[in-house]
């Protein structure tokens, strides 16, 4: 079912109408001399057919949509805001087509790897098509939670936490890349709903309590590896450029054996920990 505009008469003129004709009427009540059986006419007559006639006349605010159907079946739906009149029998249902959004709870899920983690993310989305928000789902709104929680599990299961390759995406290293895969995952179940998904990030991302203890020390491992490398990375360099310093300004002629220990001995003193770490003066300040 897709939504179809349908025509409406502004009610202003129409209001105005039936208030002229409701004060006539109670003045001719009251003015005309009229028999007790006539009188009882007018009154089960003329007074629902009044009552009727300002039931058709409803109300439709800015980014809001009027749902109309009659006895079961959908007429059309109006996005005119105004005071607006169609037929008294119509049955009016509002939906509002405002910007909505809301944060998911903390959800507890494996991700690639396996390792429980704990996610949540904010959904901004938007009723795009009224008449399959009303009659495609049961509740909207509550439809828009659920499907967007399952969207994130199915998500976080994809994806590993941290990066372990170059080019692989995670959760972590990857906030663009996640989020508009996960904004295509929450529309693909919330399409035929009539929502539309404008943005979904996550907002809540870390290890699981039981296992973030024992994460943190596999990351500070990792960067302790990451620091060394980048030491032994660097002292090679240096004693590539003493080596060719030395050639090149022929301050002495080294043989291959005296070569190897020179590097040897230069790798020690560059690499140890006692060189990498900062001096610290503890002496008096006095």
């Amino acid at each position: 079912m897709r939504e179809k505009e349908v025509k409406s008469v502004s009610g202003i003129p129409l209001l105005l109408i039936l208030l002229a004709l409701t004060i006539v009427a109670i003045l001719a009540f009251v003015a005309i001399d009229m028999s007790k059986a006539m009188r009882i006419a007018v009154m089960v007559i003329g007074v629902p057919i009044l009552l009727i006639a300002f039931s058709g006349l409803y109300k439709v605010e800015p980014n809001q949509s009027a749902v109309l159907s009659l006895f079961g079946k959908y007429i059309g739906s109006v996005r005119t805001p105004g005071l607006r009149f169609n037929n008294p029998f119509y049955t009016k249902k509002k939906i509002s087509l405002r910007v909505r959004n809301f944060e998911s709870g903390k959800l507890k899920v494996n991700e690639l790897d396996g390792s429980p983690i704990e996610i949540a993310a904010i959904v901004v989305w938007e009723v795009n098509d009224s008449a399959e928000a009303v009659f495609n789902v049961d509740s909207y709104e509550s439809f828009v939670q659920i499907q967007s929680e399952a969207a994130i599990r199915s998500m976080a299961t994809s994806y590993p936490y941290d990066q372990h390759e170059a080019d692989q995406i995670s959760l972590r290293s990857h906030p663009m890349e996640i989020s508009d895969r996960l904004r295509h995952e929450i529309q693909d179940r919330l399409a035929k709903a009539g929502i539309n998904v404008i943005e979904a990030r996550i907002s809540h991302l870390a290890y699981s309590p039981e296992i973030a203890g024992a994460m943190l020390q596999r990351q500070q491992a990792g960067a302790i590896i990451a620091a060394r490398k980048k030491i032994v990375e660097g002292a090679v360099g240096m004693v590539e450029d003493a080596l060719a310093e030395l050639k090149d300004k022929d301050i002495i002629d080294l043989d291959p054996e005296r070569r190897a220990a020179m590097v040897s001995n230069l790798l020690v003193v560059l690499c140890s920990d006692k060189a990498t770490q900062p001096v610290v003066n503890t002496g008096s300040l006095y």
